[in-house]
């Protein structure tokens, strides 16, 4: 007979499939479709981990880093995808992902939700070496994604280059070198037609 702590354990692992169907507004590089939460959380795990040498930060811990990457999203279960770029979505975001976050994480042990909604809150505060260093993967991953896919979500929505840089500039906070790296993908977007000047 399963102890009241794995039937909790499994009960969030079960919950937490959910996020599979989060469809997020980017699109995978060729363009065909949207990704989902969990292959978007995914990749920024793995992105970490390969590019950890170009961290803000010389003693960063990697596997905290690629557990706030795996549990960012978690709260879209019930929250839902903001799109960045929607400033109307994003007036109430906070209170919806707080909800969220409550009832997701509460569904585990006490230890190991308190442990996880820890996580979540320092990827959203943005103010740790680890949290600069993942919230950086998380807007680097969609600036790659765009420019592989032609624009994607960017001309979709009519998206400027200000708009681009402003949302994503505080990857520089994390990893500054990855920072000049994407300021010249935005310009050559710009260049390519594929984002919008002004």
């Amino acid at each position: 007979m399963a102890s009241d702590r794995l039937k909790k354990q499994i009960q969030f692992i079960l919950e937490v499939d959910k996020v599979k169907n989060i469809f997020r507004m980017t699109k995978i590089h060729d363009g065909t479709r949207r990704e989902n939460d969990a292959e978007h959380s995914w990749h920024l795990a793995l992105m970490a981990f390969l590019l950890e040498e170009y961290s803000q930060g010389s003693h960063i811990d990697m596997l905290k880093v690629i557990k706030m990457c795996i549990v960012h999203d978690l709260v879209e279960i019930d929250a839902g995808d903001t799109f960045c770029y929607d400033a109307a979505g994003n007036l109430d975001k906070l209170e919806r992902e707080q909800k969220a976050a409550e009832r997701i994480f509460g569904i585990l042990p006490e230890d190991q939700g308190n442990e996880l909604k820890a996580l979540w809150e320092e990827f959203d505060a943005m103010e740790t070496p680890e949290a600069r260093f993942a919230a950086a993967m998380d807007r680097l991953q969609p600036v790659l994604m765009n420019f592989l896919n032609n624009g994607g979500t960017w001309k979709e929505h009519n998206i400027s280059k200000e708009q681009v840089i402003k949302r994503n500039c505080r990857i520089k906070d994390g990893a500054p070198e990855l920072w000049d790296f994407v300021s010249g993908l935005i310009d050559e977007a710009v260049e390519r037609g594929l984002l919008r000047d002004k």
